[in-house]
C-alpha cells in the first residue's frame, strides 16, 4: 500500500465463518457494500485465482464496470484469514484506474477484527490526482467504513442492509429538517414577537433554542441501528504490511 493508502477497521461480534460468508459470496458482498451495484465471479480456470467482474452505477445513466483477481487464506497457522484482490477498470469515466487490497479477518475476543487497506492509481493525470485527493479519496474512504458498519449491524442485529439503507436515509432527512427548522427560529422568533405577553422571552429564546437544535442534527451520535463511517477505525493501531498472498497476483487484463 501506498502512503495515502486507505484503511478501515471494525469490530463485529460474530462467528468467523458467518462473516466470511457476507465477506466472500458475492450475492452477500454486494448487499452490504456501498461501493458496489453487482459483483459477479467469472469462470474459474484449474489453478489460477478467482476472476470477478465489478459494477458501480456512479449516476441513474452511467455505470463504470472492471475486472479483478483475488485468492483467500482460509486456514492460517494464527487463526486468522486473509483475503487479497487486484483491479482494473478500463472506462474511460472510471476516476480509479487500477488497485490492489486485502481484508484480513482477526479472532479477537467474542468476535472478530475485520480491516482492509487498499489502494489504488487514478486515471485523468494531474486533474485526476487533484480531484483524488480532494474528493474521491476521501469519499471511498467514508464508504468503506460506513459499509463495514453496515457489514457490523447485519452480523451482530440481524438489521438487513436494505433496512439499514433505510434508517440512514430516514435519520438524514430527519436531520436535514432539523436543520431547516433551526435556520428559520430566527424568522420564528421575530412573528412572535409581534404578540403576546410572552412574544419577547419567545424572541430572545428561539435563536438559542435554533443553535441548540442546529447542534443537535449535525453532532448528535446516529442511532444504533443506522450505520455510521465514525463507528470504524480509520488509523491502523500499529505498522500494517499487505500479506505476501498479494504478491501472488497479477494485474487483471
Amino acid at each position: 500500500m501506498g502512503h495515502n493508502g486507505l484503511y478501515i477497521e471494525a469490530h463485529i461480534r460474530t462467528d468467523l465463518d458467518d462473516l466470511w460468508s457476507r465477506t466472500q459470496e458475492p450475492s452477500e458482498h454486494q448487499r452490504w457494500d456501498l461501493r458496489f451495484t453487482e459483483i459477479d465471479h467469472l469462470p474459474r480456470v484449474d489453478g489460477e485465482p478467482q476472476r470477478f467482474r465489478y459494477a458501480t452505477r456512479v449516476l441513474p445513466f452511467l455505470t463504470v464496470a472492471g475486472t479483478g483477481v483475488s485468492a483467500g487464506e482460509k486456514e492460517r497457522p494464527d487463526g486468522t484469514r486473509t483475503s487479497a484482490l487486484r483491479f482494473s477498470s478500463p472506462h474511460p469515466l472510471s476516476l480509479l484506474a487500477e488497485g490492489s487490497g486485502y481484508w484480513r479477518y482477526v479472532p479477537d475476543g467474542d468476535g472478530v477484527r475485520f480491516l482492509t487497506g487498499y489502494d489504488y492509481r487514478p486515471r485523468w493525470g494531474a486533474l485526476g490526482a487533484c480531484a483524488d485527493r480532494l474528493l474521491f479519496r476521501p469519499l471511498m474512504g467514508w464508504a468503506t467504513a460506513w459499509s463495514f458498519d453496515r457489514l457490523r449491524l447485519w452480523l451482530e442485529h440481524g438489521i438487513t442492509p436494505e433496512r439499514a439503507r433505510a434508517n440512514w436515509l430516514l435519520e438524514m432527512a430527519g436531520r436535514a429538517l432539523v436543520i431547516v427548522f433551526a435556520g428559520t427560529g430566527f424568522g420564528f422568533g421575530s412573528l412572535l414577537s409581534l404578540t403576546g405577553p410572552f412574544a419577547p422571552l419567545f424572541f430572545y429564546a428561539m435563536p438559542l433554542l435554533a443553535l441548540v437544535a442546529l447542534a443537535l442534527a449535525v453532532f448528535a451520535p446516529p442511532l444504533p441501528g443506522t450505520p455510521a463511517a465514525r463507528r470504524c477505525l480509520r488509523r491502523p493501531p500499529t505498522r500494517v504490511h499487505a500479506p505476501r498472498l498479494l504478491r501472488t497476483l497479477e494485474n487483471p487484463r
